[in-house]
């Protein structure tokens, strides 16, 4: 597998990350069987994306990656469709997790 691939691997279970977490908002501390099984299959599908990706990438910087993008895409999508705070403290912390991520992947593995 090409390093991009592994990448475009890894920002796609980044993404279903985010989806994985607003199924299990929906499925109501599993009490709801629709989302229920849509959490679960997300979460099989980034488990295994990640997986994927870690067999090219260093882990200890496709882990932060997908992790950090996984904690903003939340932040934002809970903003968005939930009506959660954006306040300045939380959108410096979205910046900082931002700035960490665009370092990790610009540094020498």
């Amino acid at each position: 597998m090409s390093n991009a691939l592994a990448w475009g691997m890894l920002l796609v279970a980044g993404v279903l990350d985010v989806l994985w977490a607003l199924a299990m908002k929906q499925a109501e501390g599993y009490t709801r069987l629709g989302w229920s099984l849509v959490s679960l299959l997300l979460l099989a599908a980034f488990v295994w994306l990640l997986g994927r990706s870690l067999s090219v990438l260093p882990v200890g910087t496709a882990y932060a990656v997908w992790t950090g993008i996984g904690a903003v895409g939340t932040v934002l999508a809970g903003a968005w469709l939930f009506g959660e705070s954006l306040g300045a403290v939380r959108l410096g912390g979205i910046a900082l997790v931002l700035a960490g991520i665009v370092m990790l992947k610009l540094a020498p593995a």
